[in-house]
């Protein structure tokens, strides 16, 4: 590796220098089965400190299913190491998949750095991942926006019931989970993805909201939904024949 690539890549970061043993270590122990590794997260956006207990979050991708190291999380050396294997061909299918948590996982297809891709596979994932974007209708994004208020009107009103049960710590719970759907809904109508779960509640407004201001906020999703062709509540029929 280059100096320059050091520095750009900040390998005195302690997670950079697990990360790469990682990798080497999976190319001696399978050589014949992996198509290209990777770091995705904070670590491959390059504007972390690192400090701590910090995780690397890792891509394996394997020619075939079955094959390379077994996923796993581990911390090594002090970092957090979450291990995503997969094949090919399969990381492929999901990076064409738009569902509800699209919000949460898209950043894992559009922002990596390789610490081994000789065919430039990572390329591929990240065109794959555009075009099917591009090529999505807005009834598509609608839809997985409804999935995802539905979750989050569920948790919000699970909170609200544990709340005047006085099961406080259940309540927060379930609110954080209601705030993070809402959040969610929030990426899916404006098309923005988040790198993690922090992010997309801090940067939707809604890290810290507390019971009624989520409440506002999905009663304001529900009528931006019913807008775009479809309300949330609906009759038996519209039910089963979704």
């Amino acid at each position: 590796m280059s100096e320059q690539a050091s520095v750009d890549r900040g390998l005195d970061d302690r997670r950079w220098t697990v990360a790469e043993r990682v990798a080497e270590a999976v190319q001696r122990r399978f050589p014949a089965d992996v198509l290209a590794i990777a770091v995705h997260g904070p670590l491959a956006h390059g504007d972390d400190d690192g400090g701590g207990d910090r995780e690397a979050g890792m891509l394996v991708v394997t020619y075939r299913p079955g094959t390379g190291p077994p996923p796993a999380t581990r911390r090594v050396d002090g970092v957090l190491v979450d291990l995503t294997v997969a094949a090919a061909d399969d990381y492929l299918a999901q990076a064409r998949v738009l569902t509800p948590l699209w919000p949460l996982t898209a950043d894992r297809y559009v922002t990596t750095q390789a610490l081994h891709d000789p065919t430039g596979w990572l390329r591929t994932l990240r065109d794959e991942h555009l075009g099917r974007l591009a090529r999505a209708r807005p009834a598509e994004f609608s839809s997985a926006a409804r999935q995802a208020w539905y979750r989050g009107s569920a948790a919000h009103s699970r909170a609200a019931r544990l709340a005047e049960w006085y099961e406080t710590d259940q309540a927060l719970l379930m609110l954080g989970e209601a705030r993070l759907a809402a959040a969610t809904v929030t990426g899916l109508l404006s098309r923005t993805y988040f790198r993690d779960p922090g992010d997309a509640v801090r940067r939707t407004g809604l890290a810290g909201a507390d019971m009624t201001e989520v409440g506002v906020v999905l009663a304001r999703q529900a009528e931006e939904l019913a807008a775009r062709g479809r309300a949330v509540d609906g009759t038996i029929d519209e039910l089963l024949s979704t």
